[in-house]
Protein backbone atom coordinates (compact mmCIF):
# COMPACT_ATOMS: atom_id res chain seq x y z
CA UNK A 1 0.00 0.00 0.00
CA UNK A 2 1.45 3.66 -0.86
CA UNK A 3 1.67 5.69 1.92
CA UNK A 4 1.22 9.78 1.09
CA UNK A 5 3.55 11.66 3.02
CA UNK A 6 3.25 15.00 4.20
CA UNK A 7 6.89 16.38 3.88
CA UNK A 8 7.23 20.10 5.82
CA UNK A 9 10.19 21.64 5.21
CA UNK A 10 11.82 24.99 5.07
CA UNK A 11 10.17 27.11 8.11
CA UNK A 12 10.10 30.40 9.63
CA UNK A 13 13.11 30.37 12.60
CA UNK A 14 15.91 31.21 11.77
CA UNK A 15 17.19 27.45 10.48
CA UNK A 16 15.38 27.39 7.37
CA UNK A 17 18.03 26.60 5.21
CA UNK A 18 19.26 23.61 7.52
CA UNK A 19 15.77 22.08 7.13
CA UNK A 20 15.57 22.57 3.60
CA UNK A 21 19.01 20.03 3.69
CA UNK A 22 17.30 17.99 5.82
CA UNK A 23 14.47 17.15 4.04
CA UNK A 24 16.02 16.76 0.50
CA UNK A 25 18.05 13.86 2.45
CA UNK A 26 14.17 12.59 3.79
CA UNK A 27 12.78 12.63 0.39
CA UNK A 28 15.82 11.05 -1.34
CA UNK A 29 15.47 8.06 1.22
CA UNK A 30 11.93 7.65 0.97
CA UNK A 31 10.93 4.63 -1.69
CA UNK A 32 8.51 6.39 -4.28
CA UNK A 33 7.27 2.60 -4.81
CA UNK A 34 5.73 2.63 -1.12
CA UNK A 35 5.45 6.45 -0.42
CA UNK A 36 3.83 9.47 -2.66
CA UNK A 37 5.53 12.83 -1.18
CA UNK A 38 3.77 15.48 -0.25
CA UNK A 39 6.57 18.48 -0.11
CA UNK A 40 5.37 21.31 1.24
CA UNK A 41 7.50 24.51 1.65
CA UNK A 42 6.70 26.68 4.48
CA UNK A 43 8.55 30.18 4.07
CA UNK A 44 10.10 32.48 6.33
CA UNK A 45 6.82 34.44 6.10
CA UNK A 46 4.97 30.99 7.31
CA UNK A 47 2.80 30.53 4.29
CA UNK A 48 2.63 26.70 2.54
CA UNK A 49 3.10 25.55 -0.56
CA UNK A 50 3.39 22.58 -2.78
CA UNK A 51 5.32 23.04 -6.07
CA UNK A 52 3.99 26.76 -5.65
CA UNK A 53 0.22 26.04 -5.09
CA UNK A 54 -1.09 27.90 -1.44
CA UNK A 55 -1.92 25.16 1.05
CA UNK A 56 -3.37 24.66 4.37
CA UNK A 57 -3.67 21.00 6.97
CA UNK A 58 -7.13 21.12 7.59
CA UNK A 59 -9.59 17.74 9.12
CA UNK A 60 -11.30 15.90 6.55
CA UNK A 61 -14.89 15.36 6.70
CA UNK A 62 -13.96 11.59 7.88
CA UNK A 63 -11.47 12.91 10.71
CA UNK A 64 -8.93 12.07 8.45
CA UNK A 65 -6.33 15.25 7.93
CA UNK A 66 -6.77 16.39 4.19
CA UNK A 67 -4.13 18.78 2.53
CA UNK A 68 -6.42 21.53 0.52
CA UNK A 69 -5.47 23.80 -2.15
CA UNK A 70 -5.86 27.32 -1.25
CA UNK A 71 -6.38 28.27 -5.20
CA UNK A 72 -9.27 25.89 -6.04
CA UNK A 73 -7.10 23.20 -6.82
CA UNK A 74 -7.25 19.41 -5.78
CA UNK A 75 -7.79 18.45 -2.36
CA UNK A 76 -5.35 15.15 -0.70
CA UNK A 77 -6.11 13.06 1.93
CA UNK A 78 -2.88 12.32 4.09
CA UNK A 79 -1.61 9.40 5.82
CA UNK A 80 1.32 10.74 7.57
CA UNK A 81 3.42 14.10 8.54
CA UNK A 82 6.88 14.07 8.71
CA UNK A 83 7.88 17.72 9.99
CA UNK A 84 11.95 18.13 8.96
CA UNK A 85 11.52 22.07 10.86
CA UNK A 86 14.18 22.80 12.75
CA UNK A 87 13.53 25.47 16.05
CA UNK A 88 10.24 27.84 16.54
CA UNK A 89 7.43 27.10 14.53
CA UNK A 90 8.02 23.55 13.86
CA UNK A 91 10.40 21.66 16.23
CA UNK A 92 8.33 23.82 19.56
CA UNK A 93 4.74 21.87 19.27
CA UNK A 94 3.01 24.46 16.51
CA UNK A 95 3.38 22.31 14.25
CA UNK A 96 2.81 19.07 16.03
CA UNK A 97 -0.96 20.57 17.03
CA UNK A 98 -1.88 21.45 13.87
CA UNK A 99 -1.51 18.15 12.72
CA UNK A 100 -3.63 16.43 16.16
CA UNK A 101 -5.93 19.14 15.10
CA UNK A 102 -6.51 17.41 11.71
CA UNK A 103 -6.57 14.31 13.29
CA UNK A 104 -3.08 13.21 10.90
CA UNK A 105 -0.14 11.30 12.53
CA UNK A 106 3.08 13.03 12.77
CA UNK A 107 6.65 12.13 12.77
CA UNK A 108 8.69 12.58 16.17
CA UNK A 109 7.49 13.92 19.61
CA UNK A 110 4.12 14.94 20.12
CA UNK A 111 2.64 18.67 21.22
CA UNK A 112 3.36 18.51 25.25
CA UNK A 113 7.32 16.85 24.62
CA UNK A 114 8.03 19.71 21.39
CA UNK A 115 7.11 22.33 23.37
CA UNK A 116 8.51 21.56 26.80
CA UNK A 117 12.23 20.07 24.86
CA UNK A 118 12.31 23.33 23.39
CA UNK A 119 12.19 25.59 26.04
CA UNK A 120 15.79 24.95 27.20
CA UNK A 121 15.01 26.24 30.67
CA UNK A 122 11.46 24.06 31.00
CA UNK A 123 13.35 21.02 29.95
CA UNK A 124 16.08 21.46 32.25
CA UNK A 125 13.76 22.03 35.27
CA UNK A 126 11.75 18.63 33.93
CA UNK A 127 15.43 16.63 33.74
CA UNK A 128 16.39 18.00 37.32
CA UNK A 129 12.77 16.84 38.76
CA UNK A 130 13.44 13.46 37.04
CA UNK A 131 17.11 13.59 39.11
CA UNK A 132 18.88 13.63 35.97
CA UNK A 133 22.62 16.23 36.33
CA UNK A 134 22.33 19.49 34.37
CA UNK A 135 24.49 22.29 34.95
CA UNK A 136 23.45 25.42 37.01
CA UNK A 137 21.83 28.42 35.40
CA UNK A 138 19.59 31.13 35.58
CA UNK A 139 16.49 32.23 33.86
CA UNK A 140 16.30 35.59 32.48
CA UNK A 141 13.34 37.41 31.14
CA UNK A 142 13.13 40.39 28.73
CA UNK A 143 11.00 41.83 31.10
CA UNK A 144 13.30 41.45 34.03
CA UNK A 145 16.16 42.24 31.85
CA UNK A 146 14.25 45.69 30.43
CA UNK A 147 13.36 46.30 34.68
CA UNK A 148 16.01 45.35 36.29
CA UNK A 149 18.95 45.05 35.06
CA UNK A 150 21.32 45.42 38.03
CA UNK A 151 19.11 42.90 39.72
CA UNK A 152 19.78 40.59 36.95
CA UNK A 153 23.42 40.75 36.57
CA UNK A 154 23.98 40.48 40.83
CA UNK A 155 21.46 37.38 40.57
CA UNK A 156 23.48 35.37 37.53
CA UNK A 157 26.75 36.65 39.12
CA UNK A 158 25.51 34.57 42.01
CA UNK A 159 24.71 31.95 40.17
CA UNK A 160 25.45 30.32 37.95
CA UNK A 161 28.77 32.95 37.92
CA UNK A 162 31.01 33.33 35.31
CA UNK A 163 32.20 31.95 32.77
CA UNK A 164 28.98 31.28 31.46
CA UNK A 165 27.08 30.86 28.16
CA UNK A 166 23.89 33.04 27.39
CA UNK A 167 21.42 31.65 24.62
CA UNK A 168 18.12 32.06 23.93
CA UNK A 169 15.32 29.63 26.18
CA UNK A 170 13.49 28.70 22.65
CA UNK A 171 16.19 28.47 19.61
CA UNK A 172 18.61 26.16 18.30
CA UNK A 173 21.76 25.61 16.25
CA UNK A 174 23.96 28.21 18.15
CA UNK A 175 21.66 31.08 16.88
CA UNK A 176 22.27 33.83 19.84
CA UNK A 177 24.39 32.17 21.81
CA UNK A 178 27.22 33.95 23.25
CA UNK A 179 30.06 33.21 25.44
CA UNK A 180 30.09 35.19 28.64
CA UNK A 181 33.75 35.20 30.42
CA UNK A 182 32.66 38.45 33.42
CA UNK A 183 29.88 40.32 34.33
CA UNK A 184 31.26 43.06 31.94
CA UNK A 185 30.29 41.05 28.85
CA UNK A 186 26.63 39.82 30.51
CA UNK A 187 24.81 42.90 28.95
CA UNK A 188 25.32 42.56 25.72
CA UNK A 189 25.25 38.64 25.69
CA UNK A 190 21.51 39.24 27.09
CA UNK A 191 20.98 41.63 24.66
CA UNK A 192 22.08 39.43 21.48
CA UNK A 193 19.78 36.19 23.38
CA UNK A 194 16.76 38.69 23.77
CA UNK A 195 16.80 39.64 20.62
CA UNK A 196 15.78 35.98 19.29
CA UNK A 197 13.20 35.61 22.44
CA UNK A 198 11.86 36.72 25.17
CA UNK A 199 13.77 34.40 27.58
CA UNK A 200 17.24 33.48 27.91
CA UNK A 201 19.20 30.98 29.55
CA UNK A 202 22.29 31.66 31.19
CA UNK A 203 24.29 28.86 31.86
CA UNK A 204 27.76 27.86 33.64
CA UNK A 205 30.29 27.11 31.13
CA UNK A 206 31.07 23.75 31.17
CA UNK A 207 34.66 22.92 29.83
CA UNK A 208 34.05 19.32 29.26
CA UNK A 209 33.79 16.71 25.81
CA UNK A 210 30.27 17.02 23.83
CA UNK A 211 29.01 13.93 24.16
CA UNK A 212 25.45 12.34 21.74
CA UNK A 213 23.19 9.64 22.34
CA UNK A 214 20.30 9.28 19.76
CA UNK A 215 17.04 7.75 20.80
CA UNK A 216 14.37 5.85 18.72
CA UNK A 217 11.27 4.57 19.65
CA UNK A 218 7.72 5.24 21.14
CA UNK A 219 8.40 4.97 25.08
CA UNK A 220 8.05 1.07 25.53
CA UNK A 221 10.74 0.10 23.27
CA UNK A 222 13.72 2.13 23.10
CA UNK A 223 16.51 1.88 20.69
CA UNK A 224 19.26 3.91 22.17
CA UNK A 225 22.48 4.47 19.57
CA UNK A 226 26.08 4.14 20.37
CA UNK A 227 27.73 7.06 21.87
CA UNK A 228 29.38 9.63 19.90
CA UNK A 229 31.65 12.38 20.66
CA UNK A 230 32.19 15.99 18.38
CA UNK A 231 34.92 17.38 18.24
CA UNK A 232 36.30 20.58 16.70
CA UNK A 233 39.25 23.09 16.86
CA UNK A 234 37.39 26.20 17.69
CA UNK A 235 36.88 27.36 21.31
CA UNK A 236 33.37 26.36 21.37
CA UNK A 237 30.76 24.68 19.17
CA UNK A 238 29.35 27.22 17.51
CA UNK A 239 27.05 28.09 14.60
CA UNK A 240 30.18 27.86 11.99
CA UNK A 241 31.70 24.91 13.73
CA UNK A 242 28.54 23.13 13.40
CA UNK A 243 27.37 23.86 9.75
CA UNK A 244 30.66 25.23 7.81
CA UNK A 245 32.21 21.71 6.19
CA UNK A 246 35.16 20.09 7.87
CA UNK A 247 34.96 22.03 11.09
CA UNK A 248 33.54 19.32 13.25
CA UNK A 249 33.76 15.81 13.43
CA UNK A 250 31.77 12.85 14.85
CA UNK A 251 33.75 9.88 16.63
CA UNK A 252 31.18 7.21 16.84
CA UNK A 253 31.94 4.76 19.27
CA UNK A 254 33.30 7.54 21.41
CA UNK A 255 36.36 6.60 23.52
CA UNK A 256 34.94 6.64 27.10
CA UNK A 257 35.91 5.63 30.31
CA UNK A 258 34.76 2.21 31.53
CA UNK A 259 31.16 2.33 32.39
CA UNK A 260 30.57 6.20 31.15
CA UNK A 261 29.09 4.53 27.84
CA UNK A 262 26.20 2.97 29.38
CA UNK A 263 25.24 5.75 31.60
CA UNK A 264 25.09 7.97 28.83
CA UNK A 265 23.10 5.99 26.94
CA UNK A 266 20.91 5.53 30.67
CA UNK A 267 20.35 9.06 30.73
CA UNK A 268 19.61 9.68 27.11
CA UNK A 269 16.99 7.21 27.41
CA UNK A 270 15.76 8.72 30.82
CA UNK A 271 15.26 12.14 29.39
CA UNK A 272 13.71 10.89 26.63
CA UNK A 273 11.02 9.48 28.82
CA UNK A 274 10.88 12.23 31.09
CA UNK A 275 9.98 14.63 28.96
CA UNK A 276 7.29 12.25 26.82
CA UNK A 277 8.85 11.91 23.75
CA UNK A 278 8.32 9.80 21.01
CA UNK A 279 9.77 8.45 17.67
CA UNK A 280 13.16 10.08 18.04
CA UNK A 281 15.47 12.39 19.83
CA UNK A 282 19.02 13.46 20.12
CA UNK A 283 20.20 13.80 23.77
CA UNK A 284 23.65 16.19 24.25
CA UNK A 285 25.30 15.53 27.32
CA UNK A 286 28.88 17.16 28.51
CA UNK A 287 31.53 14.93 29.99
CA UNK A 288 33.45 17.03 32.62
CA UNK A 289 35.77 14.66 33.98
CA UNK A 290 33.76 11.39 34.29
CA UNK A 291 31.01 13.26 35.44
CA UNK A 292 27.81 13.26 32.82
CA UNK A 293 25.73 16.54 32.46
CA UNK A 294 22.53 16.51 30.18
CA UNK A 295 22.62 19.45 28.27
CA UNK A 296 19.52 19.44 25.45
CA UNK A 297 16.95 16.74 23.86
CA UNK A 298 16.20 17.60 20.38
CA UNK A 299 13.31 16.19 19.22
CA UNK A 300 14.24 16.90 15.41
CA UNK A 301 17.28 17.15 15.00
CA UNK A 302 19.59 17.75 12.22
CA UNK A 303 18.58 14.68 9.25
CA UNK A 304 21.04 14.40 6.95
CA UNK A 305 22.64 11.04 6.22
CA UNK A 306 25.81 12.50 7.25
CA UNK A 307 23.95 14.55 10.20
CA UNK A 308 24.39 13.25 14.15
CA UNK A 309 21.59 11.69 14.57
CA UNK A 310 21.45 9.29 11.32
CA UNK A 311 25.52 8.69 11.56
CA UNK A 312 24.77 7.38 15.28
CA UNK A 313 22.32 4.97 14.16
CA UNK A 314 24.51 4.25 10.82
CA UNK A 315 26.88 3.20 13.14
CA UNK A 316 24.46 0.54 15.39
CA UNK A 317 24.17 -1.07 11.80
CA UNK A 318 20.40 1.11 10.82
CA UNK A 319 21.15 2.52 7.22
CA UNK A 320 19.66 5.52 6.44
CA UNK A 321 16.70 4.85 4.44
CA UNK A 322 15.54 2.60 6.72
CA UNK A 323 15.73 4.96 9.73
CA UNK A 324 13.21 7.11 7.43
CA UNK A 325 11.19 3.84 7.46
CA UNK A 326 11.12 3.29 11.14
CA UNK A 327 10.14 6.82 11.86
CA UNK A 328 7.27 6.55 9.42
CA UNK A 329 6.51 3.59 11.31
CA UNK A 330 5.92 4.49 14.64
CA UNK A 331 4.48 7.82 13.66
CA UNK A 332 1.69 5.76 12.33
CA UNK A 333 1.63 3.39 15.56
CA UNK A 334 1.36 6.26 18.01
CA UNK A 335 -1.58 7.87 15.89
CA UNK A 336 -3.31 4.58 16.36
CA UNK A 337 -2.51 4.61 19.93
CA UNK A 338 -3.55 7.82 20.78
CA UNK A 339 -6.51 7.25 18.42
CA UNK A 340 -7.97 5.01 21.16
CA UNK A 341 -7.78 7.95 23.94
CA UNK A 342 -9.82 10.57 21.77
CA UNK A 343 -14.28 10.52 22.77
Amino acid sequence: MTRRVLLLMGGRSSEHEVSLSSAESVMAALDPSRHEVLPVLISRRGDWTLHGEPVGLVPGPDGRGVLVSLAGGATRPVDVVFPVLHGPFGEDGTVQGACETAGVPCVGAGVAASAAAMDKALFKAIARDAGLPVAEEAVVTAHEWRSDPQGVIARVSERPGFPAFCKPARLGSSVGISPVPDAAALPGALDLALAHDAKALVERWVRGREIEVGVLGNDGELRVSPVGEITYEADWYDYETKYLPGRMRLVVPAALPPGVAEHARDLAARAFRAVGCAGMARIDFFLEGDRLLVSELNTIPGFTPTSVYASLFAADGLAYPDLVDRLIELALAAGSEGARYRH
